[in-house]
């Protein structure tokens, strides 16, 4: 697939209007004084930031301090970009018009221009910049007893990889000696992102764990390795801190009853959560609440097929039955966060209702937020929020159609070879199979030659017509890629081993509880990093 092919079909441009970067020309490159007045000097605190390697668009730190009460004091500081975008600008608007950056395997489509994204804005260590601080004062049971927002300038002490810091809490001595200073620090905050876990888990909140796929490619853009993308302790840290510092601005807007921009989730509907309820007793799971759906009883069944060789396919299952996720002026609540209130804050660089956030929390700030105002953001809030839901829907699928030409592209030098793969999704034309690096492909229903298959459609499975063999979600397969189609992105695979035997000796689970007997004959589909 042309790439000047997928910039037209999702109407992205990389290049900024004339008008644009004549607008920021005028920026200065450093963060002169009299910009700093009126805002709270962070530069003495140890304040870092915890990126991927390949970052470039730094728009969060962090700080932690233990206080005399023994709560922890956490600090996640936000790159204040509404500073210098300043609202009806040529850049304010092309801004609003993007929505968000668009991450394209080994490219990136930007919101904003790199002198801001990468540069002004961004918090590059060992440079003052100015920042949005929220500082929530915790318990050891990760409550938030005490809050504060304020305007801040900081200076980052180091630019931290997730890999780096992983490795430094796994008990790397190099890495401990190299950041003796903060590394105490890293370990508070790693205690604590434990505890806001668990609490979150004791609301409710869903934990979906699918990886991502991770495409890697050579400085010509060639695929050379595709693989699922690691989870590490570093980025469940990070990942807690920015979620609990956006429920607190998300409630303190709320509180306020001051306009915002809020990302709502709300409860899955009824037809699919019964769907839902149909594919999981074809897997022998009988539990299910009789009593209205919530993320508790969601969560359950995440637990109970936690260890079970079908949780990834469930997860994926039940991850379809959601709503998707959006931006609203109304605060509707977060079902898959069991959160009352959500907001994004977090990242101003790269999606604009954060921004849209910034720029309406600081005119609250500074005290200006009168009726006039009031109503123009209310307005303002909704014209955001409407159109960030939009760009954010065309973002993430070109982000999935590139990633899947990059597959196809990866893939073609392995037709004819076998694998193992994990059955995702079962249809009434075949089945789609994973294979372990995350590359999926369709086994049509006309290559299963041993048997006449009729797709049943509540259990979610097809069943052979004279030797009652069963295909369902989470069976384990052999098969040999056959086709890749780069213009359709297609992969093929036939089944050439059935690994029936390694099913059958798999777990049920019966009534919320993994049984002792094996899978019985036969008596009687197939997303995920926005939160």
């Amino acid at each position: 697939m042309d790439f000047q092919e997928l910039l037209r079909e999702f109407n992205l441009t990389p290049e900024f209007s004339l008008a644009v970067v004549d607008e920021i020309e005028s920026i200065p490159e450093q963060v002169p004084e009299d910009e700093m007045k009126g805002r709270r000097d962070l530069t003495n605190l140890n304040i870092f930031t915890i990126d991927g390697e390949d970052a470039k668009d730094l728009d969060d730190a962090v700080s932690i301090t233990t206080l005399d009460n023994g709560n922890y004091l956490l600090g996640v500081h936000i790159a204040d970009v509404s500073h210098y975008v300043r609202e009806n600008t040529n850049l304010d608007r092309e801004a609003m018009e993007r929505g968000t950056s668009v991450y394209l395997v080994d490219t990136v489509v930007p919101m904003l221009p790199k002198k801001l994204s990468n540069g002004v804005c961004s918090l590059n260590p060992h440079t003052i910049r100015l920042t949005l601080s929220v500082f929530m004062e915790l318990t050891d049971r990760a409550n938030i007893v005490d809050y504060e927002i304020c305007e801040s300038y900081i200076c980052s002490k180091h630019r931290l990889t997730y890999t780096a810091v992983t490795s430094l809490l796994e008990g790397d001595s190099e890495l401990e000696e190299k950041y003796k200073d903060i590394a105490d620090d890293l370990r508070l905050m790693q205690r604590l992102a434990s505890q806001l876990t668990q609490k979150r888990f004791r609301r409710g909140g869903l934990d979906f764990d699918l990886p991502e796929t991770k495409v890697i490619t050579d400085e010509d853009g060639v695929p050379v390795e595709i693989k699922k993308y690691e989870v590490t302790i570093s980025n469940h840290i990070i990942e807690e801190f920015m979620l609990a510092c956006n429920e607190t601005v998300a409630r303190h807007m709320n509180k306020l009853e001051i306009p915002s921009v809020y990302r709502v989730h709300e409860k899955p509907e009824s037809g699919k959560v019964e769907k839902l309820i149909l594919m999981l007793r074809g897997l022998g799971y009988n539990y299910f609440p009789k009593e209205t759906i919530s993320s508790n009883s969601l969560q359950k069944v995440l637990g109970d097929f936690k260890d079970s060789p079908y949780s990834t396919a469930v997860s994926t299952v039940l991850l379809r039955s959601m709503m998707k996720a959006r931006y609203c002026e109304k605060n509707l609540g977060h079902f898959g966060l069991a959160a009352v209130y959500y907001c994004h804050f977090t990242s101003p660089i790269r999606r604009y209702p954060d921004l849209a956030v910034h720029r309406i929390l600081k005119t609250w700030l500074h005290g200006e937020l009168d009726q006039w105002k009031t109503t123009h953001f209310e307005k303002y809030a909704k014209k955001a929020a409407d159109l960030s839901s939009d760009t954010e829907v065309n973002a993430v699928d070109a982000e999935r159609k590139w990633t899947e030409a990059k597959i196809c592209e990866y893939m073609k030098n392995f037709i004819g070879q076998d694998f193992e793969a994990i059955i995702m999704s079962v249809t009434s034309f075949g089945l789609f199979a994973e294979l372990d690096n995350s590359a999926s492909g369709l086994i049509p229903m006309s290559e299963l030659k041993d048997d006449y298959y009729i797709y049943d459609e509540i259990n979610y499975c097809l069943v052979g017509r004279r030797t009652k063999n069963i295909y369902r979600i989470g069976d384990t397969l052999k098969v040999r890629l056959v086709r890749v189609d780069e213009e359709l992105l297609q992969i093929d695979f036939v089944p050439i081993e059935n690994v029936k035997k390694e099913n059958q000796k798999k777990r049920v689970i019966k009534n919320g509880q993994k049984a002792k007997k094996k899978v019985s004959s036969y008596k009687g589909k197939r997303g995920r990093k926005r939160k």
